[in-house]
């Protein structure tokens, strides 16, 4: 059965219902309130996440970065075609860049960015902040330019042996 949208599935609401679940029970475990999984186009979950910047002590262990990165590993591959992230809640703007990333095919998320500005969470700031100048920002953005500057990039394009991305 679909929505009236016409787009997701049973196996859709099932597997965010496990998202959330998973959410719900790392808040238990003293974690914040956030999870994902990573689904193949088969419908096997390849990759769970839950959010651990605070066990971890690392602001990037965002519950879809995690559940992408297991999922990649699961795969051997840093592309994840066919594949579906589910996530308890909307992917901050970090999240969201991984998700393009791993160029996985398709996002359900169940709560808002408003739903998580109630719970202590406002993403609004980031979201907001790329459309606008960078002169605007709270943290100073530079353009250094040193001789050396291309030399990664030629080197990586002269490695006849180099995995395309």
């Amino acid at each position: 059965m679909t929505s009236a949208g016409g787009f997701a599935t049973d196996a859709d609401r099932a597997f965010l219902e496990r998202a959330v679940e998973l959410a719900t029970a790392n808040v238990a475990a003293g974690g914040g309130p956030f999870a994902a999984l990573v689904v193949s186009a088969d419908g096997e979950i390849i990759g769970e996440g839950t959010n651990r910047v605070t066990r971890d002590l690392d602001p990037s262990a965002h519950a879809e970065v995690v559940a992408i990165r297991a999922a990649c590993q699961t795969v051997g591959d840093f592309a994840l075609h066919g594949a579906t992230l589910y996530t308890s809640c909307e992917p901050c703007p970090m999240c969201m860049a991984t998700t393009l990333w791993a160029r996985i095919d398709r996002v359900f998320y169940a709560a808002d960015r408003d739903d998580a500005a109630r719970g202590g969470f406002d993403d609004r700031e980031f979201y907001d902040l790329f459309t606008r100048d960078r002169s605007t920002w709270d943290v100073r953005v530079h353009t250094l330019r040193v001789p050396t500057a291309e030399q990664p990039f030629q080197a990586w394009l002269s490695n006849e042996t180099r995995t395309d991305y």
